[in-house]
């Protein structure tokens, strides 16, 4: 493995056109088979979580699945007064008679009319599966349009959860554009000043969107494995564009260092084998620790965490074959090319300063004389961004929290006014053995009662039942939003005292609660509850990959306490920030006083992977230096000081791409982005800059136990001379 960088960086460099064309051609092949494959979509069944699941699973069985509705809201127009409650019906009557036409609809409900005569709605209920009614609600939208240009005179419009998550779906995709159109330039510009070279400048960007290419349609084959949620392609943008870039960096910085120091004695090919020995492993490794931790998200058992793994894996994976296969072949013509270049002007290469920057060797200059007092203070400022995180507040970010610049979400609001009954539900399921039927019947029957006395429930339909009687369900308004108290206090009470004293008390019969409510309350339950397993699994693989890289469990040991710590901060930062409400006006949302129930596991998952691209290439520097027989002291400073560069352009570039997401309006996406940003920031200036070489220091010759390479390197190299002196 340690050997397969070079090898591969000897036959692309010796064959560059071929290295080139094959590349190429193999993102052309992915594309075009993902394509002709194409992918699929999650299923209702797939996003099945908790007691709510198990209770949508027993209603599909009996035929009694939830089905896509759409809502029609005929109001007054602007500036009317009072609603004209004839116009009102006559527009209702229109609405449910184009709506029954449709052959996307199943069934239209009679007008029903607000109870303050405020409004009037019809219901119409989309054929098909839940999730498959925003792919189906144009045509309905379309007739709500051309019922609204009839009567003029009224508002007629539409809403429901096809009509938002298609809204939703649009805002995001708008979103994303902007983000793309920030983040590419920004990286240009940071690469352009890194490198002073408009083409090795467009190298590193041109690979991203390759790689970013090839690994879309790679995750449409993948998908028929692990379903894609629908952010797929956003996470492989987002993933993609950080790590390779970050990749092309770490390998180019380090060939532009090797041309440096050879001065012009070596040519283009051994320039290359010597980066690709280096920094050519180091992204082999990176790039293995990221999609390991990745793949941890497999262990939440959740749908959306497994299509962000698979995509987070795919695109790792294809950014590492670019870097390893294309890139030794772009940099041996393009060195050629430079040498050409010289012999015909007659000069000689430059040779470009490789140490740390002013602020870094100031830094750590003071690391070196007080490691000790460095580390403490690096530590105590980490912990104490830490802290707000023991008031972490998760939710499921619900159409609740859904910006109102999506106009559905708009109309939503009017109609949870005007009907307030709308705003949640609980639905009782029940399956009943052969022959408790009429038992549970009347069980379920009692329940109803029971819950109508209850303030917090506007009331209770007729329950439906399958057609062999065995499967029943029962459906509760709740006047409450999701995420009320109020809303939660009764599904508490419903699943804890109500059925058990109802249905809870027959043999035979299994109970289980879902809807609105049940959702928004289980999933945050069941991430609680995978957390402690994925951040150990996280754990155990930071660990295993740093001692398989180095040979050392100090430096595992080091390599878990350091995430944590950066995991920690960034995770209380995001606390700070998002539940409180001082920063609502320079971020530009509305808080909720909560943190999204995905963004913490995710956060977690991807700095821990991307912080091994930081830690395997600085420590890889110094252990470099330590093998050549430099005092290990002495390696850590020339080390930190001579990755420190790239690690800050490098940290930049994935900075610029993070914070793009910030602008946002998802809420989720707004406070990932944030999260990510803040998280590499802290990692790369703080946890890899100060607190890694203080501890490294303070441990000394401990750092490389219990391997004796070394050791073994002092021995038989004692006077091998040291890198250049930080500052």
């Amino acid at each position: 493995m340690m050997n397969l960088p070079v090898r591969m960086a000897r036959w692309s460099a010796g064959h560059p056109w071929r290295a080139i064309a094959g590349w190429f051609l193999f993102v052309a092949l992915c594309l075009g088979i993902g394509l002709a494959v194409g992918g699929r979509s999650a299923s209702t069944e797939d996003f099945r979580i908790g007691e709510a699941g198990r209770a949508e699973a027993i209603a599909a069985e009996g035929g009694l699945e939830q089905r896509p509705v759409e809502r029609v809201l005929v109001s007054a127009g602007p500036g009317a007064g009072r609603l004209d409650p004839a116009a009102a019906d006559r527009a209702a009557r229109d609405v449910a008679e184009r709506m029954k036409r449709l052959p996307e609809v199943l069934a239209v409900s009679g007008p029903v009319r607000a109870s303050g005569g405020t409004a009037v709605r019809v219901d119409v209920t989309l054929r098909g599966a839940e999730l498959d009614g925003k792919k189906h609600v144009g045509p309905l939208r379309a007739q709500t349009a051309e019922v609204q240009a009839a009567h003029p005179g009224l508002r007629v419009e539409e809403t429901g959860s096809p009509s938002i998550s298609k809204g939703v779906e649009k805002l995001r995709g708008e979103d994303l554009s902007r983000t793309e159109a920030i983040a590419l330039p920004v990286t240009l510009v940071t690469l352009l000043v890194v490198f002073g070279s408009v083409v090795l400048a467009l190298v590193p960007v041109l690979l991203a969107i390759s790689s970013i290419v090839a690994s879309i349609g790679l995750s449409m084959l993948a998908s028929h494995l692990f379903p894609d949620n629908g952010i797929g392609a956003n996470i492989i943008l987002l993933i993609g564009m950080a790590v390779g870039v970050d990749y092309t960096l770490f390998y180019l910085k380090r060939e532009r260092e090797e041309r440096a120091r050879s001065a012009g004695r070596l040519g283009s090919r051994a320039v290359v084998e010597l980066a690709a020995a280096t920094s050519g492993r180091a992204v082999v490794v990176s790039g293995i620790a990221v999609a390991v931790s990745s793949a941890t998200l497999y262990l939440a058992d959740d749908v959306i965490f497994s299509s962000i793994a698979t995509a987070a894996i795919v695109v790792t994976l294809v950014a590492v074959i670019s870097s390893l296969t294309v890139l030794p072949a772009l940099l041996a013509v393009l060195g050629e090319r430079s040498e050409r270049r010289r012999a015909r002007r007659g000069k000689a290469g430059r040779t470009r300063r490789t140490g740390p920057g002013p602020v870094t060797a100031a830094l750590l200059r003071g690391t070196a004389r007080r490691p000790g007092l460095t580390l403490a203070a690096g530590v105590l400022a980490m912990i104490a961004l830490a802290a707000p995180l023991l008031g972490l507040n998760l939710t499921d970010m619900g159409r609740e929290t859904h910006p109102r610049a999506i106009p559905a979400m708009q109309t939503y609001d009017r109609l949870t006014a005007a009907f307030p009954e709308l705003k949640s539900m609980h639905q009782v399921v029940v399956r009943a053995e052969p022959g408790r039927e009429d038992a549970a019947a009347g069980a379920l029957r009692e329940l109803a009662v029971r819950a109508k006395a209850d303030p917090r429930v506007a009331g209770a339909a007729e329950p439906r039942v399958s057609r062999d009687g065995r499967i029943s369900l029962l459906e509760l308004a709740v006047p409450h939003h999701v995420g009320d108290d109020a809303a939660l206090s009764s599904l508490r009470d419903l699943r804890r005292e109500h059925l058990p004293a109802t249905l809870g008390r027959l043999d035979g019969v299994e109970t289980a609660v879902t809807g609105d409510v049940a959702r928004h309350a289980d999933y945050p339950e069941h991430q609680k509850r995978k957390l402690p397993l994925i951040i150990g699994a996280l754990l155990l693989a930071t660990f295993g990959m740093t001692v398989w890289a180095f040979r050392s469990v100090v430096l595992g040991l080091v390599g878990m306490a350091l995430n944590l710590l950066s995991a920690a901060a960034s995770l209380g930062l995001l606390v700070l920030v998002f539940q409180g409400h001082w920063a609502e006006g320079p971020l530009d949302f509305t808080s909720t006083g909560s943190i999204g129930s995905r963004v913490p596991l995710l956060l977690l998952v991807i700095l821990f992977g991307l912080s091994m691209d930081y830690q395997v290439f600085v420590i890889s520097r110094i252990r470099e230096a330590a093998l050549r027989g430099v005092p290990t002291r002495q390696a850590v400073l020339d080390g930190i000081g001579g990755s420190a560069g790239v690690v800050t352009s490098a940290a930049f570039v994935m900075v610029t791409v993070f914070a793009s997401f910030v602008p946002l309006h998802i809420m989720e996406m707004k406070q990932m982005g944030f999260a990510l940003a803040a998280a590499v920031l802290l990692d790369a200036f703080v946890i890899r800059v100060v607190i890694l070489p203080s501890l490294m220091l303070l441990l000394g010759e401990a750092n490389w136990w219990p391997s004796r390479g070394v050791r073994r390197a002092r021995e038989t190299a004692p006077e091998a001379p040291a890198m250049e002196k930080v500052g």
